[in-house]
């Protein structure tokens, strides 16, 4: 699966997604697109899903009809989203074209 992280999201996660095809808004050129532009040029680009930090998307964006898969983490500080990393990777993993998942990452 050819996956973007977008702005905000810990590129450590990329490690635990083997098999999978990684790249950052800010690799593809992408880090200064507004979520409606991001998500369009993303799916134009091949890439089946985004993994975000912007707990807004789903209020921003319409996301019926997307052929990109969204999860979105709560939270981006690292130290508390390494211990979700069987979550993130199972949500992943899940994915099917159009989905949006949430995964709350705890503070503490």
């Amino acid at each position: 699966m050819r996956i973007l992280f977008d702005q905000g999201t810990p590129v450590a996660i990329r490690r635990s997604l083997t098999g999978h095809t990684v790249r950052t808004a800010r690799q593809e050129g992408w880090a200064t697109l507004t979520n409606g532009y991001l998500l369009r040029v993303a799916e134009d680009a091949g890439f089946e899903l985004l993994l975000t930090t912007d707990n807004s998307m789903a209020y921003q964006q319409n996301l019926k009809g997307r052929k990109l898969s969204i999860v979105v983490l709560s939270r981006n500080r690292w130290r508390t989203v390494q211990r979700m990393i069987p979550v993130i990777v199972e949500a992943v993993e899940a994915a099917t074209p159009g989905s949006y998942t949430r995964i709350e990452i705890p503070v503490k």
